[in-house]
């Protein structure tokens, strides 16, 4: 502080110009000096005075202040904080770098007053640097809020969750916190594996390799087959039963294509075509291997020609005998498939006629079987409907479910008879959701032996496979009726029974469905008695409905 006020006592006295500024700047030197006692514990004097460890080129603090930054601590040149700033003698701030890039540039003077200016007469403005590091400025990276004092900004940069770094591997720009699930999963650079060959690709080629990796699986365009892109060429070239191949006979003139199943057809097809090729192709090599000289006519009395034509057409015959007996070879070779062929035709009928024949046999067998277990439930008969809940599914979706149970007889001689049950639809008129339950007369083996119209009592009942409690119906028939008369077709269209024998709510909530099976059970108890005439028989029971 004294050596500061023995330099403004100085500027009053009446000194040239000359010991006022050499006085002025031995005073700047003293207060240079004396500021070092002014920087607190943390502020290591080296960071804050001009030091040769900062670029020369370095401009001022581009960050962005809270409040913002006073024109006093703004550098003249930069228009930015002033980077360890320098005073002038004439008491201008700037940065270090600036004012002597502006004087080795413009000149020696103040870029303000223009007053003269050496290198030698600036001076460390501490107090400044101070001030200056002390301003609250904004992190510079988006999406981070954080405030701290200029001096805490670069410790701060260096933890900043939002601090952004190059990707060595594609050089974009990421958040230093992000940047190694960048390099695992979101670089376009990095490496990649292939699961089919084991060979490494950039992510960027992902797309070209897959079109080119011999091990990975391809389609068959012919045939649609799905193998190895490396095996395709050879399954076109020789096992692609689809793939277009040329004719056998190309080399001889068919320009005929085809799928390879095709070929032999077209070869049985087209014999006559491929030998008229093939001869004419055998003439033009002839006509090719022994020209005829253009002078043969006028040389017919020359000695020298003559002999001279001779040695060529002995030449000329052992490959024309060759040739022929290649032709005849093929020819005999193209009889004995066509005989081979006709027969393997004949054959092939014969087989077929009888795997027919064997075919209707066997239908006639199971038909047999089927009519003699039919004839064994003596009247009775448990109905099992297995996969039930596909049926109660297709019934929510609207679709009307109809299913008819195999045949039975009441005995051996006996009625021949069948379970219809359908599954309402929720948009049934006056019994939705109900299971309906008929029976139906069937064409049976000892018709011609039975009294018609079928009479006596049915008992229908879907079984309660936990609790016993069974739902069980009792109708007598009506003899009156179409649906108990002898079957002209092979099953009466018309049926008897309930259509609301039994609610599916009710179904869902007692035991009737186990293991997704449902049992249906009817016993029909008829009566042979022949004097009962059809208009005296009378319904008993609860009463069912047709």
């Amino acid at each position: 502080m004294n050596t500061s006020m023995a330099c403004n006592d100085s500027e009053k006295s009446s000194l040239d110009d000359v010991c006022c500024n050499d006085q002025y700047s031995s005073c700047a030197a003293a207060m240079e000096k004396d500021s070092y006692s002014y920087l607190s514990p943390t502020e290591n004097p080296s960071t804050i005075s001009v030091s040769a460890s900062i670029p020369p080129d370095q401009q001022g603090y581009d960050v962005e202040f809270d409040p913002p930054l006073e024109s006093k601590y703004e550098c003249p040149i930069c228009l930015m904080g002033l980077r360890s700033a320098v005073q002038t003698p004439c008491g201008h701030r700037f940065c270090n770098s600036c004012i002597r890039k502006s004087i080795r540039d413009t000149g020696q003077k103040c870029p303000v007053d223009n007053e003269v200016l050496l290198e030698e007469q600036l001076f460390s403005d501490n107090f400044a640097k101070r001030e200056i590091l002390s301003l609250t400025v904004r992190c510079p990276n988006v999406g981070c809020c954080d405030k701290m004092e200029l001096r805490q900004l670069e410790k701060h940069l260096s933890h900043c969750e939002f601090a952004t770094v190059p990707c060595p591997q594609c050089l974009e720009s990421v958040r230093k916190s992000h940047l190694d699930e960048h390099k695992s999963q979101q670089c376009l650079q990095r490496l990649m594996t292939c699961p089919d060959c084991a060979g490494s690709f950039m992510y960027a080629d992902k797309q070209i390799h897959e079109k080119i990796c011999p091990f990975a699986n391809t389609v068959c365009k012919y045939c649609g087959m799905e193998l190895i892109r490396d095996q395709l060429a050879l399954h076109c070239d020789t096992d692609c039963l689809k793939a277009p191949v040329a004719c056998t006979f190309s080399t001889f003139g068919c320009r005929e294509k085809m799928p390879r199943n095709e070929l032999a057809q077209h070869m049985q097809e087209f014999t006559q075509m491929h030998m008229r090729y093939m001869a004419e192709f055998l003439r033009s090599q002839t006509h090719s291997s022994c020209p005829v000289p253009s002078n043969a006519a006028h040389s017919l009395s020359d000695e020298r020609g003559a002999t001279a034509r001779a040695p060529e057409s002995c030449q000329c015959k052992p490959e024309l005998m060759n040739l022929r007996e290649t032709v005849l070879e093929l020819e005999g070779r193209l009889v004995r498939q066509d005989q081979q062929i006709r027969e393997l035709c004949i054959h092939n009928e014969t087989q077929k006629n009888q795997v027919t024949e064997l075919r209707r046999k066997l239908s006639t067998l199971e038909d047999a079987t089927r009519e003699l277990e039919a004839q064994q439930y003596q009247g009775v008969y448990v109905w099992r409907l297995e996969n039930f809940s596909l049926h109660l599914r297709n019934q929510e979706a609207g679709q009307s479910i109809v299913l008819h149970s195999p045949p039975f007889y009441t005995g051996r001689p006996g009625y021949k008879l069948c379970l219809r049950l359908h599954l309402q639809t929720p948009n049934a008129p006056r019994c939705s959701n109900y299971i309906s339950l008929f029976v139906h007369t069937m064409q049976g083996e000892f018709d011609s032996q039975l009294s018609w119209p079928l009479q006596g009592k049915i008992q229908l009942a879907v079984l309660d496979q936990v609790e016993g409690q069974h739902h069980v119906e009792v109708m007598e028939t009506k003899p009156d009726l179409q649906a108990f008369q002898r079957p002209t077709v092979q099953r009466n269209p018309k049926g008897f029974g309930y259509v609301t024998f039994l609610h599916l709510q009710v179904l869902q909530q007692r035991g009737f469905v186990k293991d997704d099976v449902l049992l249906v059970r009817c016993e029909v108890t008829p009566r042979f008695d022949a004097s009962l005439r059809r208009e005296g028989v009378q319904p008993r029971g609860s009463e069912p409905s047709l």
